[in-house]
């Protein structure tokens, strides 16, 4: 058996969904299919989420309508049948009347019900083309079989009870092809969760173990994993294999490809993970495994946007760093925020977070002990592999806040840079 993943650019268009049909059709073993939401249709929910939040009903619903004729306007492309309509009503029922009945009292518990939808529609939407192109299916609700904590919108799984719920569901005997929703789960009560940035391919790798897959394959738009952004550097050339090691540190210094709690699953039981490029299936694309024929040789670039550097200092000039570091990370853990870099002086303690609804919070609870400055708009480069000609290139002319070297890593968070 194995794990095939499509995210939102790979199903964000009728296109697209011809091309998982070709691709899925190529495979005669089994298959378990993760699927993202549709394009950009969980930025959308959020915005409906905006507006339900401030009672402003009439402009979420209007935002839902928009949704809703996206959703159509790919079925309409497509040619679906009657019955692939008739499957969506549901969905968008329940949201009108979450949207016209509930009350936005919860931030993350509302998102996590809200924008699950968002995987539901394009679920539904898939496994019923899939069926009509020839390709039986069942279709599987992941709220009723990924069981998590419940700390929304960055839940944490429940292996075990997990396990249980689809190793009674998933049945190859019964078909060859089941298809479930990324990103989303649901606590003990049954209410709905998410698992956190770039979910959908860790609920696939949560899949690959459970179910002790042969493989899992994540269908990007890229021909794999690149040494860097092609969209910010030229000249990128393609990893052809990494180990698990690698991936991890990668995804720390903020690599988009993967994320690093997708790799862990994956390692427990050795289960390769590959990276293939959506457009072009032949392509054998990237693998991510436990051992490599050959090492990276390559310098790696990750530029990790939305950097807020803070510094902060003691009111009274004493400052004992162990004690200081730990009432520090409670306040960030606290506030949900992730920490790119750290560093530490005599007097001080930088350090480098993603900026986040959550951030003016964490910063007023900070400065209830420590005086509190901090730099906004700033991007943070990680080269693995530096060495001096590509530093002078890639930071040559740019205002560098902060740096730090080791032997083979060097990070610099600067000002970003704009290209208007």
């Amino acid at each position: 058996m194995k794990v095939y993943k499509f995210g939102g650019a790979s199903v964000r268009s009728a296109a697209g969904i011809r091309n998982i049909v070709k691709i899925v059709s190529a495979e005669q073993g089994n298959l378990f299919i993760v699927i993202s939401a549709m394009g950009k249709t969980t930025n959308a929910l959020e915005v409906v989420l905006e507006h339900f939040m401030k009672a402003e009903r009439d402009k979420a619903l209007a935002k839902l309508e928009e949704i809703k004729q996206y959703h159509y306007g790919i079925m309409d492309e497509l040619r679906c049948d009657r019955q692939c309509y008739a499957a969506t009503e549901p969905l968008f029922d329940e949201i009108t009347t979450y949207i016209t009945t509930g009350i936005g009292n919860d931030y993350d518990r509302c998102y996590d019900r809200l924008v699950s939808y968002g995987e539901l529609l394009s679920t539904t939407i898939i496994s019923a083309y899939l069926n009509s192109q020839g390709q039986p299916n069942t279709w599987l609700d992941m709220r009723r079989l990924i069981q998590t904590d419940s700390n929304f919108r960055e839940a944490t799984v429940h292996m075990e009870e997990s396990q249980d719920n689809l190793r009674k569901t998933v049945d190859f005997t019964r078909s060859r092809i089941y298809i479930g929703q990324g990103f989303i789960g649901a606590n003990h009560k049954g209410i709905p969760t998410t698992l956190g940035r770039e979910g959908s391919d860790y609920t696939a790798a949560v899949v690959g173990n459970l179910l002790h897959a042969k493989s899992v394959t994540i269908w990007k738009d890229v021909p794999g994993i690149l040494n860097a952004d092609p969209r910010i550097f030229p000249d990128t050339v393609l990893i052809p294999e990494l180990t698990y090691l690698d991936a991890v540190e990668l995804a720390y210094s903020g690599a988009q490809i993967i994320h690093p709690k997708t790799i862990k699953p994956l390692q427990n039981k050795e289960i390769p993970l590959y990276v293939r490029p959506f457009g072009q299936p032949g392509e054998a694309g990237s693998v991510i495994q436990a051992t490599t024929a050959h090492p990276i040789e390559v310098p790696v670039l990750i530029v990790r946007k939305n950097q807020t550097l803070v510094t902060l200092r003691p009111r009274d000039f004493s400052f004992v760093l162990e004690e200081s570091l730990s009432k520090i990370f409670q306040i960030v853990s606290k506030h949900r925020l992730k920490v790119s870099l750290i560093q530490s002086s005599a007097i001080s303690i930088s350090v480098s977070l993603e900026n986040s609804r959550y951030l003016p919070g964490a910063l007023d609870e900070l400065g209830n002990d420590f005086k509190v400055s901090y730099n906004t708009g700033l991007e943070l480069l990680t080269i693995r592999g530096i060495n001096p000609d590509i530093e002078r290139k890639t930071t040559e002319g740019r205002q560098i806040l902060l740096s730090q070297r080791t032997r083979r890593v060097g990070r610099f968070l600067m000002k970003e840079q704009r290209n208007d």
